[in-house]
């Protein structure tokens, strides 16, 4: 965290005076309970959310040093906008995976169906990019009066099968699937409570599953070979 902190000394000496940071839900771990609020515990079981959470300390500190900081907290990325989709590598995100299984015929994995949930795969709070840029916008034009932390999901979740069932909708093929065993730590269902986002954000989620994976799927129509185009 010394290039955090470096960064942020640097910041401040220049009079910069409000930072929006790209947090995760990540930190959260696996909750009592959900939909997840603010106030859950931060215990995190991956370096991604350990290296996040470590971030928003750092922050913190700057906050008491007259920096107006706003950490949001991601749920599930998704969808695209215009040029801008999603590319990864290696690719480990459901809904590029199912539409590149729904375009190539080749299975995607489902890891593990005998959760505890509707249909036995694991829920998670899909959130499209345009509505979390929209967030962006909100938070930094209300700092630094409203500062602090916030939680960026739709409220609702949706399951590994049902992003399935929406990718088949959209492209109108069927998504190979095979089922494989569960992966260590992934908790049946993340689900956001937007509650302080819309309150002192004014801020809601206005693009559903569909939305998501539509825009995903023009992208990657659009560029089949992602970014090394």
């Amino acid at each position: 965290m010394h290039g955090t902190e470096s960064l942020l000394a640097a910041a401040l000496a220049c009079g910069v005076g409000r930072l929006v940071f790209s947090s995760t839900a990540a930190v959260y771990g696996a909750p009592a309970r959900v939909p997840i609020d603010e106030e859950a515990e931060l215990k995190p079981t991956s370096p991604y959310g350990q290296s996040k959470l470590a971030a928003e300390i750092v922050l913190r500190a700057a906050a008491s040093q007259g920096l107006g900081v706003t950490a949001l907290r991601y749920f599930n990325a998704c969808g695209a906008d215009g040029a801008c989709g999603e590319d990864h590598e290696p690719e480990t995100h459901l809904i590029p995976l199912a539409l590149r299984a729904a375009r190539d015929e080749r299975p995607v994995h489902v890891f593990g169906d005998d959760y505890p949930t509707t249909d036995g795969t694991c829920v998670r709070d899909y959130v499209h990019v345009v509505d979390l840029a929209e967030a962006h916008i909100n938070a930094l034009e209300r700092l630094p009066e409203c500062s602090g932390v916030f939680n960026l999901g739709t409220g609702a979740g949706n399951s590994v099968l049902e992003v399935l069932g929406a990718v088949e909708t959209i492209t109108g093929r069927p998504v190979p699937r095979q089922v494989a065993s569960r992966r260590p730590g992934d908790p049946p269902t993340l689900v956001a409570s937007h509650a302080r986002a819309s309150e002192v954000l004014d801020w809601r989620p206005l693009r559903h599953l569909l939305q998501c994976v539509s825009d995903a799927w023009d992208w990657l129509c659009a560029h089949p070979e992602g970014y090394q185009e």
